[in-house]
Order: structure tokens, then sequence, then C-alpha cells
């Protein structure tokens, strides 16, 4: 066999046959990799940027998007739906600690609010006591 044909033992490289793999695949994860190394090279975070920190980012990411939509799926399917939407994402994110501490300043869009009535606006409890004060005004 003579050194250029595509011989798969020893030389530099890559074989020819072989198909591109990528940095995603290669480190197991869904968000992609290459196009996270693009946007911190572009962002000009650093003057140099390691092959490992796109890969890390990456992680992170995919973790955080992984943990948000599983709590918010089951919000969904709590309220009898089927579809995710902002008021899911909200009430998953708002009744987690943690995510609520790391989004504390961030308003989702048509997210509403927890619901929540404060003790002071409920109703007293009727026959507690009926020398009540206030209570009497109310008795005709």
């Amino acid at each position: 066999m003579s050194p250029q044909e595509g011989s798969t033992k020893g030389g530099r490289g890559k074989p020819k046959s072989s198909k591109a793999v990528s940095r995603s695949h290669k480190a197991g994860l869904q968000f992609p990799v290459g196009r996270i190394a693009r946007f911190l090279k572009a962002g000009k975070y650093a003057e140099r940027v390691g092959a490992g920190a796109p890969v890390y980012l990456s992680a992170v990411l995919e973790y955080l998007a992984a943990e948000v939509l599983e709590l918010a799926g089951n919000a969904a399917r709590d309220n009898k739906k089927n579809r995710i939407v902002p008021r899911h994402i909200q009430l998953a994110v708002r009744n987690d600690e943690e995510l609520s501490k790391l989004l504390g300043s961030v308003t989702i869009a048509n997210g509403g609010v927890l619901p929540n009535i404060h003790q002071n606006l409920l109703p007293s409890k009727a026959g507690k006591n009926k020398s009540d004060i206030g209570s009497a005004s109310q008795e005709f």
C-alpha cells in the first residue's frame, strides 16, 4: 500500500474516510459548543478563549435550561395543560428557592405573580369571640 492511499494505520492527521464529529457530540451535550465559542470570541470577554471554556459554559446553560423546563413542565401538568406557557415558567422559577434567587431581578413577560393573599386581608374566624369591637357593627 502506498502512502498516498487512505490508510487508517500510522501517519498524522485524521483518516480520509472519517466523518466530522461536532464538539457538542464529543462532549455529550445538546447545546452548541461551537456557537458558544464563536459568541465568546466575538463578545471580547477576553483576549483569548480556551478550548474548555465553551464546553463548560454549554454544559451549564444546558443544565439550567433542563431544570427550568422540567419544573415548568410539572407546573403545566398541574394545570392540566400540554403546552408550557410563560405563566408555567414563572410559577416554576418563583416556587424554586435557588432559581428564584438567580432570576430575582428578571421580569418574565405574561408571567403574572404567585397567588398570595396576605394574612391580614383574610376574614377573621366568625364565632371566635362575639365581644370584639368591630363585630357589633356587623350584626344588623
